[in-house]
């Protein structure tokens, strides 16, 4: 299949383009590189046939002519802004990012007739969480403006699938983490906000010490808990979810997450025990809008995609590390 990736220099993107690859597929990537990296790109075509388009989905009036000539059968739609703080500051970066540049793409589809997107969404539509696990008829009332980008977005691939039968699955992520187990690519923000490769970044800082928001929360030891899926299964997820519009699926919506929450202590204590060493913790004040726990209920995944994540939080972080060890050469 000839499948186009947008965001495919980002870190859950380039894991993805990576995935289809090894599956033979043609890759085309557009990613305007304002959160990516052109050396990922670089790694990337290491492994298949990727083309790459440095495009901005909001300015380019080229999309069209990409579809055109590269004959694309799908798309995996991951561009998108998407810090949480960022997008209360300046909402309309957001709004014009992540809702115009999905409109501009999907408008391209249509003139196209490509009529198959998996698209990048998040647990952050569901706002503050009702009850636990959170499945997918939990109510959607976004606290941000980042999550009310996507849930905007989620709204229109219904009215598209209604209106013009472009199919659309909908991945509402948790916490990622990990990295490719082979070390060849993995998470390079700057700056990075991740809990997890900010704990690992602590070993290569002298002196630094990691800060933990609030320890008086109503969960099992008073940190936050939160739900952390690897990045390879939830790449394999959109693989999954491919199959299953490739497979006559209709437009549908899903949770990708383990089902278990860990909390920040045992995240750290977890890290902790993968690096050998202990970290210099020190407990600061709640941050605002940072609920007390979220976890996925993933059944509804696991009986339509037939998918089930497999790799331990200690494995994510394993992974995690070894890649820390390569970027803190490049850096």
């Amino acid at each position: 299949m000839k499948i186009l990736v947008t965001g495919g220099a980002g870190y859950i993107g380039s894991h993805c383009v990576l995935a289809l690859l090894e599956q033979k597929n043609d890759v085309i990537v557009i990613d305007n590189l304002s959160t990516g990296h052109l050396e990922t790109i670089e790694t990337l075509k290491k492994y298949g046939n990727l083309k790459f388009y440095n495009l901005d989905l909001v300015k380019s009036k080229n999309l069209s002519i990409i579809f055109n000539e590269n004959n694309i059968d799908a798309v995996i739609h991951f561009a998108a802004f998407s810090q949480v703080g960022e997008s209360v500051k300046n909402p309309q970066k957001y709004y014009i990012n992540n809702v115009v540049g999905t409109l501009n793409l999907l408008q391209a589809m249509l003139e196209n007739n490509v009529k198959k997107i998996v698209f990048s969404s998040t647990a952050a539509t569901y706002g503050e969480p009702e009850y636990i696990p959170i499945d997918e008829n939990h109510s959607q009332k976004p606290i941000n403006p980042y999550g009310q980008s996507k849930l905007m977005i989620e709204k229109i691939m219904d009215d598209y699938s209604n209106a013009y039968n472009l199919k659309s699955v909908r991945l509402r992520y948790f916490n990622v983490a990990g990295a490719d187990s082979h070390t060849r690519i993995g998470e390079w923000h700057n700056p990075e906000t991740h809990l997890i490769p900010n704990i690992l970044k602590s070993k290569f800082k002298d002196g630094q010490i990691f800060k933990m928001f609030g320890d008086d929360y109503n969960t099992k030891d008073g940190t936050c808990v939160r739900d952390y899926i690897d990045i390879e299964d939830l790449v394999n997820a959109h693989i999954l979810a491919l199959e299953y519009l490739n497979n006559g699926g209709e437009t549908n919506f899903f949770n990708l997450g383990t089902n278990n929450g860990n909390s920040v202590k045992e995240v750290f204590s977890t890290c902790e025990r993968v690096l050998g060493e202990k970290i210099a913790v020190q407990i600061e004040a709640r941050r605002a809008g940072d609920p007390a726990s979220l976890v996925a209920n993933n059944s509804k995944a696991k009986k339509y995609l037939n998918w089930t994540p497999k790799i331990s939080l200690e494995n994510s972080i394993k992974n995690a590390y070894e890649w820390e060890k390569v970027l803190q050469e490049r850096i």
